[in-house]
Protein backbone atom coordinates (compact mmCIF):
# COMPACT_ATOMS: atom_id res chain seq x y z
CA UNK A 1 0.00 0.00 0.00
CA UNK A 2 1.13 3.59 -0.81
CA UNK A 3 -0.17 6.43 1.61
CA UNK A 4 0.65 9.97 0.43
CA UNK A 5 -0.10 13.03 2.86
CA UNK A 6 0.59 16.52 2.84
CA UNK A 7 3.18 16.24 0.28
CA UNK A 8 4.74 19.56 -0.94
CA UNK A 9 8.06 19.69 -3.16
CA UNK A 10 10.17 23.06 -3.88
CA UNK A 11 13.19 23.09 -6.33
CA UNK A 12 15.66 26.25 -5.67
CA UNK A 13 13.93 29.37 -6.89
CA UNK A 14 10.21 27.73 -7.75
CA UNK A 15 7.20 28.18 -6.74
CA UNK A 16 6.49 25.10 -4.48
CA UNK A 17 4.55 21.68 -5.93
CA UNK A 18 1.06 20.58 -3.54
CA UNK A 19 -0.11 17.21 -4.02
CA UNK A 20 -3.15 15.71 -3.30
CA UNK A 21 -3.76 13.15 -0.15
CA UNK A 22 -3.92 9.60 -2.10
CA UNK A 23 -3.49 6.14 -1.26
CA UNK A 24 -3.38 3.01 -3.50
CA UNK A 25 -2.94 -0.40 -2.42
CA UNK A 26 -1.76 -3.02 -3.40
CA UNK A 27 -1.89 -4.34 -6.98
CA UNK A 28 -3.64 -1.48 -7.83
CA UNK A 29 -3.29 0.99 -11.25
CA UNK A 30 -3.26 4.81 -10.68
CA UNK A 31 -2.35 7.26 -13.67
CA UNK A 32 -0.84 9.78 -13.33
CA UNK A 33 -2.28 13.03 -15.78
CA UNK A 34 -1.02 16.23 -16.41
CA UNK A 35 0.50 18.35 -18.71
CA UNK A 36 4.32 19.10 -19.05
CA UNK A 37 5.16 21.29 -16.13
CA UNK A 38 2.17 20.08 -13.68
CA UNK A 39 4.51 17.59 -11.20
CA UNK A 40 3.91 14.51 -12.51
CA UNK A 41 7.58 13.62 -13.11
CA UNK A 42 8.38 15.19 -9.86
CA UNK A 43 5.66 12.77 -8.06
CA UNK A 44 6.55 10.30 -9.38
CA UNK A 45 10.39 10.43 -8.14
CA UNK A 46 8.70 11.26 -4.64
CA UNK A 47 7.54 8.08 -4.87
CA UNK A 48 10.46 5.78 -5.81
CA UNK A 49 12.65 7.95 -3.62
CA UNK A 50 14.72 9.75 -5.97
CA UNK A 51 13.64 12.73 -4.23
CA UNK A 52 13.95 13.47 -0.64
CA UNK A 53 10.67 14.00 0.41
CA UNK A 54 10.82 17.07 2.42
CA UNK A 55 6.88 18.17 3.60
CA UNK A 56 4.45 15.58 4.46
CA UNK A 57 5.05 12.05 4.08
CA UNK A 58 4.73 8.97 2.08
CA UNK A 59 4.33 5.46 3.37
CA UNK A 60 5.23 2.38 1.25
CA UNK A 61 3.74 -0.65 3.21
CA UNK A 62 5.68 -0.12 6.98
CA UNK A 63 8.12 2.38 5.57
CA UNK A 64 8.32 5.70 5.84
CA UNK A 65 10.18 7.41 3.09
CA UNK A 66 11.38 10.58 4.96
CA UNK A 67 12.92 8.75 7.50
CA UNK A 68 15.40 6.38 5.33
CA UNK A 69 18.78 7.49 4.87
CA UNK A 70 20.12 7.52 1.67
CA UNK A 71 22.11 3.83 1.92
CA UNK A 72 18.40 2.42 3.63
CA UNK A 73 16.65 3.91 0.80
CA UNK A 74 18.85 2.84 -1.96
CA UNK A 75 18.21 -0.65 -0.89
CA UNK A 76 14.47 -0.46 -0.08
CA UNK A 77 14.16 0.89 -3.77
CA UNK A 78 16.21 -1.66 -5.30
CA UNK A 79 14.17 -4.18 -3.65
CA UNK A 80 10.55 -3.13 -3.70
CA UNK A 81 10.74 -0.73 -6.73
CA UNK A 82 10.60 -1.10 -10.56
CA UNK A 83 11.62 1.82 -12.76
CA UNK A 84 10.63 2.16 -16.49
CA UNK A 85 11.65 5.66 -18.01
CA UNK A 86 10.53 7.15 -21.52
CA UNK A 87 14.82 6.08 -22.39
CA UNK A 88 15.46 2.74 -21.47
CA UNK A 89 19.02 3.81 -19.55
CA UNK A 90 19.97 0.49 -20.68
CA UNK A 91 23.95 -0.46 -21.24
CA UNK A 92 24.47 -0.54 -24.46
CA UNK A 93 28.12 -2.36 -24.02
CA UNK A 94 25.93 -5.49 -22.38
CA UNK A 95 24.36 -8.07 -23.33
CA UNK A 96 20.49 -8.18 -22.82
CA UNK A 97 21.03 -11.10 -19.84
CA UNK A 98 23.48 -8.71 -18.23
CA UNK A 99 21.66 -5.93 -18.21
CA UNK A 100 18.79 -7.74 -16.80
CA UNK A 101 21.05 -9.49 -14.01
CA UNK A 102 21.91 -5.61 -13.27
CA UNK A 103 18.91 -5.21 -10.92
CA UNK A 104 19.38 -8.18 -8.18
CA UNK A 105 23.20 -6.75 -8.35
CA UNK A 106 22.59 -3.35 -7.84
CA UNK A 107 19.89 -3.96 -4.97
CA UNK A 108 22.55 -6.70 -3.10
CA UNK A 109 20.15 -9.87 -4.01
CA UNK A 110 21.75 -13.06 -5.66
CA UNK A 111 21.82 -13.06 -9.55
CA UNK A 112 18.67 -15.19 -10.60
CA UNK A 113 19.59 -16.43 -14.63
CA UNK A 114 16.65 -18.60 -14.41
CA UNK A 115 14.28 -15.99 -13.13
CA UNK A 116 16.06 -13.58 -16.00
CA UNK A 117 15.36 -15.99 -18.62
CA UNK A 118 11.31 -16.31 -17.35
CA UNK A 119 10.75 -12.99 -17.79
CA UNK A 120 12.25 -12.92 -21.04
CA UNK A 121 10.04 -15.22 -22.41
CA UNK A 122 7.14 -13.74 -20.78
CA UNK A 123 8.05 -10.64 -22.66
CA UNK A 124 8.78 -12.85 -26.30
CA UNK A 125 12.23 -11.89 -26.38
CA UNK A 126 13.96 -14.97 -25.18
CA UNK A 127 16.13 -15.37 -28.58
CA UNK A 128 17.74 -11.77 -27.68
CA UNK A 129 18.89 -13.05 -24.36
CA UNK A 130 22.85 -12.94 -25.52
CA UNK A 131 22.21 -9.89 -27.90
CA UNK A 132 23.47 -6.62 -26.97
CA UNK A 133 20.99 -3.98 -26.72
CA UNK A 134 22.51 -1.94 -29.51
CA UNK A 135 21.46 -4.75 -32.06
CA UNK A 136 17.54 -4.24 -30.41
CA UNK A 137 14.21 -2.41 -32.12
CA UNK A 138 13.39 0.69 -30.17
CA UNK A 139 10.88 -1.80 -29.32
CA UNK A 140 12.52 -4.72 -28.26
CA UNK A 141 14.69 -2.68 -25.67
CA UNK A 142 11.59 -0.96 -24.39
CA UNK A 143 10.52 -4.44 -23.52
CA UNK A 144 14.00 -5.03 -22.32
CA UNK A 145 13.67 -2.13 -20.09
CA UNK A 146 10.56 -3.70 -18.39
CA UNK A 147 11.60 -6.68 -17.91
CA UNK A 148 14.15 -5.49 -15.80
CA UNK A 149 11.94 -3.40 -13.95
CA UNK A 150 10.04 -6.37 -12.91
CA UNK A 151 13.15 -8.95 -12.38
CA UNK A 152 13.22 -8.67 -8.70
CA UNK A 153 9.66 -9.15 -8.66
CA UNK A 154 8.72 -5.71 -7.14
CA UNK A 155 6.05 -4.47 -5.45
CA UNK A 156 5.45 -0.71 -7.03
CA UNK A 157 6.27 -0.37 -10.89
CA UNK A 158 6.33 3.24 -11.77
CA UNK A 159 6.38 4.11 -15.06
CA UNK A 160 7.32 8.07 -16.08
CA UNK A 161 5.75 8.66 -19.88
CA UNK A 162 5.71 5.22 -21.32
CA UNK A 163 3.93 5.55 -24.33
CA UNK A 164 4.12 9.47 -25.18
CA UNK A 165 6.57 8.79 -28.06
CA UNK A 166 5.00 5.82 -29.76
CA UNK A 167 2.11 5.53 -32.42
CA UNK A 168 -1.48 4.02 -31.66
CA UNK A 169 -0.53 0.70 -32.34
CA UNK A 170 2.59 0.93 -30.20
CA UNK A 171 0.94 2.46 -27.67
CA UNK A 172 -1.28 -0.18 -27.27
CA UNK A 173 0.97 -2.92 -26.98
CA UNK A 174 3.05 -1.66 -24.27
CA UNK A 175 0.14 -0.48 -21.83
CA UNK A 176 -1.27 -3.83 -22.43
CA UNK A 177 2.23 -5.44 -21.83
CA UNK A 178 2.76 -2.93 -18.56
CA UNK A 179 -0.78 -3.96 -17.24
CA UNK A 180 -0.49 -7.74 -17.86
CA UNK A 181 2.98 -7.75 -16.09
CA UNK A 182 1.67 -5.60 -13.34
CA UNK A 183 -1.74 -8.41 -12.60
CA UNK A 184 0.79 -11.41 -12.81
CA UNK A 185 3.01 -10.08 -10.19
CA UNK A 186 0.14 -8.57 -7.82
CA UNK A 187 2.62 -5.30 -8.13
CA UNK A 188 1.08 -1.71 -7.68
CA UNK A 189 1.01 -0.12 -11.16
CA UNK A 190 1.54 3.86 -11.51
CA UNK A 191 1.98 5.74 -14.57
CA UNK A 192 2.63 9.33 -14.88
CA UNK A 193 1.69 10.44 -18.49
CA UNK A 194 0.19 13.17 -20.64
CA UNK A 195 -1.11 10.92 -23.08
CA UNK A 196 -4.86 10.81 -23.29
CA UNK A 197 -4.46 7.31 -24.76
CA UNK A 198 -3.99 5.81 -21.29
CA UNK A 199 -7.42 6.87 -19.94
CA UNK A 200 -9.34 4.02 -21.40
CA UNK A 201 -6.51 1.50 -19.93
CA UNK A 202 -6.54 2.86 -16.21
CA UNK A 203 -9.69 4.13 -14.24
CA UNK A 204 -8.10 5.10 -11.55
CA UNK A 205 -6.62 8.49 -12.01
CA UNK A 206 -4.97 11.94 -10.14
CA UNK A 207 -5.25 14.71 -12.76
CA UNK A 208 -2.23 17.31 -11.38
Amino acid sequence: MIQVSGLQYQYPNATALSFPDFVVEKGEHLLLLGNSGSGKTTLLHLLGGLLKVKAGSIRVGTADLATLSEPEMDRFRGRHYGFIFQRNHLIQALSVKNNLLMAPFLAGLPPDEHRAEHVLHQLNLGDKIHARVNQLSQGQAQRVAIARAILNKPDVILADEPTSALDDQNCERVAGLLLQIATENNATLIVATHDQRLKSKIQNRIQL
